[in-house]
């Protein structure tokens, strides 16, 4: 999965001086889309601080086996000739460069979005300030302390026997891929109660013996993911919403489509169940 970089070592240690060197990775988005290399072949073309002028103002963001990562903490920057912004999607899908770059971006665009909207307080609307000792932003006309947003949110292989069942949501569409019944958590709800509401919403199933499985940090969606395994439980007649969903289906162990890289949990447990060790 994405987070899988060993050996390489992620650090979310809080260290606002950090400083940068000239090759240090810095990233920047705009409109939804992240800066990088026109012309990348090998890898993702990400800029580096040496692409900036020295008073670019940046924001420690984390570091992977010593190796620090910034974010550029402006809306507006002048950019570097041979870069331009691409969608993160668009950058994933190209495949190239390391696997770390790619969690690195992820990581950075779940910080991003929290900074970015998080410039002013929502109890007093005073202007926020980075906090010195921890990760958050801090208010100094109310005191008001805002932590980094993690939404929950599950990701459910349901069995009918030797079947899974499959699904592709609306905005999936024109992807070539599946992927399983997924949700966010509600206020008061359980990680299971929440794989059992998400499921009967979206395709009318109950389901028993929920177990989970792993979890994977989504930064795209600013998600922490819980993946589990469950059984339907009776009637398997799939009543789709289709408000939520265009496809869902049983599909045979063997026939299970995984998906184009293995960096989501989603293809993991779709191919774990494939390979028959989804009961170990």
């Amino acid at each position: 999965m994405i987070q899988d970089i060993s050996p390489r070592r992620f650090s979310v240690d809080y260290e606002p001086m950090r400083e940068p060197t000239s090759s240090s990775i810095v990233f920047h988005f705009k409109d939804g889309k992240m800066l990088v290399r026109e012309a990348a072949d090998e890898d993702m073309g990400l800029p580096g601080y040496g692409d900036f002028g020295d008073d670019v103002p940046l924001i420690y963001l984390f570091s992977i086996s010593e190796e620090p990562f910034f974010l550029i903490d402006t809306f507006e920057v002048e950019i570097p000739s041979g870069f331009t912004y691409q969608a993160i999607r668009s950058v994933r899908n190209a495949g190239k460069g390391p696997q770390y770059q790619m969690f690195a971006a992820f990581t950075a665009w779940h910080l991003y979005g929290w900074y970015n909207t998080n410039r002013f307080c929502g109890h007093c609307g005073g202007k926020t300030d980075l906090a010195t000792e921890e990760r958050a932003v801090h208010c100094a006309d109310c005191g008001n302390t805002i932590y980094p947003r993690i939404n929950p949110a599950v990701i459910v292989a349901v069995r009918n026997e030797e079947r899974i069942l499959l699904t592709k949501y609306h905005r999936m569409r024109d992807l070539p891929y599946y992927a399983l019944v997924a949700g966010f958590c509600e206020i008061g709800e359980t990680l299971e109660e929440t794989v059992a509401r998400e499921v009967m919403e979206e395709t009318g199933l109950r389901v028993k013996n929920i177990t989970y499985y792993k979890s994977q940090p989504w930064g795209i969606a600013s998600d922490l993911l819980a993946g589990f395994f469950c059984d339907v439980d009776g009637d398997s007649h799939i009543r789709m919403d289709e408000s939520e969903l265009c496809r869902a289906e049983w599909v045979a162990r063997e026939d299970v489509p995984l998906q184009p890289d293995d960096f989501a949990l989603t293809n993991e447990m779709m191919k774990v169940f494939r390979e028959g060790k989804d009961r170990l």
